[in-house]
């Protein structure tokens, strides 16, 4: 894979990170009577929303991850492999703290979570993948 191609897939994961996060941070601020995400008692997103996870540090979660795709995606139209390979770590790194979290503590599976976290992996690959061409 070239590097105009790595890009091309950074950005579209980026976007589908962003899309997951608004939808978390629009579950959070409206909490509407229909929830998609919650199935049942363990598979939910109640815990990301409303739960122990709603907030890391006193910010809401889901803006983290709003706040990183949005950085990742700025670098990657910028072609800045560095901005995109440190976003992608940190997110990397934030997603399994939160994962953790629910999994093993909290033994909540949030789909949308997963989602972003099988997102931010792929992402990191390919912020990796990119130190390929760095001399470019």
């Amino acid at each position: 894979m070239n590097k105009i191609k790595l890009y091309f897939w950074i950005k579209v994961l980026a976007v589908i990170g962003l899309v997951l996060g608004t939808f978390l941070m629009w579950e959070q601020l409206s909490r509407p009577a229909w929830q998609p995400c919650n199935i049942n008692a363990t598979v939910n997103c109640d815990a990301v929303i409303s739960g122990e996870v709603s907030k890391t540090l006193g910010i809401a979660t889901p803006i983290y991850g709003l706040v990183g795709y949005a950085l990742i995606l700025i670098g990657a139209f910028m072609k800045n492999r560095k901005l995109v390979l440190s976003m992608a770590t940190f997110g990397l790194a934030f997603c399994m703290y939160i994962a953790y979290r629910e999994l093993f503590q909290l033994h909540v599976y949030c789909p949308v979570c997963i989602g972003c976290q099988l997102d931010m992996i792929a992402t990191f690959i390919l912020a990796i993948m990119l130190k390929k061409y760095e001399t470019e």
